[in-house]
């Protein structure tokens, strides 16, 4: 560890909101903190916060509804975010190290050999992939898919939003942070953890499947060369650094570019452990850290993925429903005209009792937006129960739903891997809900480890400044450096 104090930029862009960070990393104190054996600390700014979300254009000449990201107003938020960064840390004495990016997965956009952006970058909630998943399936069984690729099935994974393009010819797919990373610095790479999700790399080699590629008539050249965490994309473009203000050698730097790779990285997980997580947002992923994939046909009809992870781990895990579907209720019941506070209703749906009506918070039958609370409704009938339309109601069956989710999928995933953890670490906004951390615990009868709420942000900080040689070591250092710069929670796994 070098003994000075070191910036770093992240960009954390999420599905419903962006962020860029100002990261200060600093050297530890020996002893100052007990069991941190002296681990830099990280201290996170975020400079700037801006809204995304998916919009809807509508019903195209085709009939057909169309979801896409703004991602031109993604990066105009970014570069502004930057241009904080540059500010902040230049009053205080600091130079910009590096800038690393994380965002969701399997989206991209097309752009042609002059660098141009075609077509829309479609959202992987758009229902378009409803008429292609048949088609990759006639060329390719779901069971070759997973010896191959060892990825869950989702009808949303890259491989069928491809399968929907009107055309391919001359045009390269970047995945959402490259594409970033390509208009900041002019270079074309596919960074590995998030080209895991494409459906079309293999998880054993960790290249891409050149038996896919033929058997989907895709072009050998579709995807730029892949590069690791750690590795540079390149510096900014002397018109990006007049706009941020940042040096044109800053280098934008791979991390975990797929954020559940940088949150898993920041797992404050103790050397030797068992890693179970779950990264709770939007989604939920649920899951272990395991050394190698587990291909087996037991795995692929549970439905487990198998993606990589920071120096070279696979994240074994399944996407679970997520906290979407608590935003998604929110944002209905607004459109209704009430505006009700999340802390007033967890609060409300804490005393309810024990034993409500559940789902299947996973199903894909809750992708789509729309008067979810409805449909919730209607899924607890069709399983005979009866689900009441008060809105506490209606968040207990989400957390209940969302807890028994993740207490199947652990079993599943300690079963189908050999792993037996001692407790699931909790990370992400999820880690702040209180209600479902205590609901998870009693579920699973584990204790829940809560936090880092900023896990995605840290992983991508720390592989960066392990890049820049301001810590050594592998993922036991990083988490160190998680412990020592974080106050986690604990849950004991009790009745609730």
């Amino acid at each position: 560890m070098v003994g000075s104090t070191r910036a770093f930029a992240a960009v954390d862009v999420g599905a419903s909101s962006g962020r860029v960070i100002l990261a200060v990393v600093a050297p530890g104190a020996e002893g100052a903190a007990k069991g941190h054996d002296g681990a830099p600390r990280v201290a996170l700014d975020i400079v700037h916060r801006f809204p995304n979300g998916v919009l809807d254009d509508g019903v195209n000449s085709d009939g057909a509804r169309v979801l896409r990201w703004d991602v031109c107003g993604i990066f105009a938020e970014v570069q502004k975010g930057l241009a904080k960064v540059a500010e902040i840390a230049g009053s205080r004495g600091l130079r910009v190290e590096s800038i690393g990016i994380d965002t969701w997965a399997v989206d991209y956009g097309l752009v042609d050999g002059a660098g141009r952006l075609k077509l829309p970058v479609h959202a992987y909630r758009d229902p378009r992939t409803e008429a292609t998943v048949p088609v990759v399936h006639q060329r390719v069984s779901p069971e070759r898919l997973y010896d191959v690729t060892g990825l869950q099935f989702l009808p949303f994974t890259t491989l069928y939003q491809l399968a929907a393009e009107p055309t391919l010819d001359g045009l390269q797919a970047l995945l959402i942070p490259d594409l970033l990373a390509f208009w900041l610095t002019g270079a074309r790479r596919t960074e590995e953890t998030n080209a895991s999700t494409t459906g079309l790399l293999d998880a054993q080699t960790g290249a891409w499947s050149a038996e896919l590629f033929e058997a989907l008539g895709l072009p050998e050249s579709l995807f730029p060369e892949l590069i690791a965490p750690g590795e540079a994309y390149g510096t900014l473009l002397p018109s990006v650094a007049q706009r941020t203000g940042l040096p044109a050698d800053t280098p934008v730097v791979a991390v975990g570019s797929h954020d559940t790779a940088s949150a898993v990285a920041a797992v404050p997980a103790a050397p030797g452990e068992d890693v179970a997580y779950i990264s709770s947002g939007t989604w939920s992923l649920v899951g272990v850290e395991l050394d190698k994939p587990v291909l087996s046909e037991a795995s692929r009809t549970a439905n487990f993925t198998n993606e990589r992870g920071v120096d070279g781990t696979i994240r074994y895990l399944r996407n679970v429903g997520g906290l979407w579907l608590l935003s998604e209720c929110q944002r209905h019941w607004a459109e209704e005209g009430r505006e009700l506070p999340l802390e007033q209703l967890l609060a409300e749906a804490a005393a309810l009792p024990v034993g409500g009506p559940q789902v299947d918070a996973d199903s894909d039958e809750f992708i789509a937006p729309g008067n979810l609370p409805a449909r919730l409704a209607s899924a607890v009938e069709r399983g005979g129960g009866t689900l009441s339309g008060e809105p506490a109601a209606v968040v207990r069956c989400i957390l209940d739903s969302l807890a028994a989710a993740y207490t199947r999928t652990l079993a599943q995933a300690q079963a189908l891997s050999g792993r037996r953890p001692r407790a699931i670490n909790v990370v992400g906004g999820g880690s702040q809900n209180e209600l479902l951390c205590q609901l998870t615990a009693a579920a699973t009868g584990l204790p829940i480890i809560a936090g880092p709420v900023e896990a995605t942000a840290l992983g991508n900080v720390l592989v960066q400044a392990r890049a820049a040689g301001a810590l050594t070591g592998g993922l036991d250092a990083l988490r160190a450096a998680v412990r020592a710069s974080t106050r986690l929670r604990e849950y004991a796994a009790v009745t609730a």
